[in-house]
């Protein structure tokens, strides 16, 4: 088994303050060691949170990020680090959702990247946001993201 070059990581096993904004978040990433094997990472992020642009009311996501790497892994403790800094960031769900795939996608370079981000009510309306940068290769198993749509109590 291969071992991960991780020596240019500059948080990962490192107390780091948390990023006050997006903008300032630091993305990492490591080397695949399975270049020519296409397969799919999937992050999930279940309790996601940023501030409505207008009112300052914070808004909940739960977001499922699919994607096939091609040379790249992103680190996930800088995702989370990533994505725990729209926390007291206020944008609008649309902006929020693809404004994380297209870093993901300028960081990486996958072959494929899907997002889908489903966001609880607001003023009653649940708004779900779904992007991709394209068809999936051909023969890679990609499961469904699995997240309800939002039905209310009962």
């Amino acid at each position: 088994m291969s071992k991960t070059d991780v020596s240019g990581l500059s948080q990962l096993g490192q107390a780091v303050d948390l990023p006050a904004n997006p903008e300032t978040a630091v993305l990492e990433k490591v080397p695949s060691n399975h270049a020519g094997t296409d397969f799919v990472v999937r992050f999930t992020a279940p309790e996601f949170t940023s501030l409505c642009p207008m009112t300052g009311q914070p808004d909940f996501a739960h977001i499922v990020i699919d994607y096939i790497p091609d040379g790249w892994l992103v680190e996930s403790k800088s995702l989370k680090l990533y994505l725990h800094s729209f926390r007291n960031h206020g944008a609008f769900h649309e902006d929020c959702t693809i404004d994380i795939a297209k870093r993901l996608v300028d960081l990486l370079s996958p072959k494929w990247l899907r997002i889908g981000a489903y966001w609880y009510p607001r003023g009653g309306i649940p708004i779900d946001v779904f992007w991709q940068t394209g068809d999936a290769p051909k023969g890679v198993w990609i499961p469904e993201q699995g997240v309800q749509p939002y039905r209310g109590r009962g």
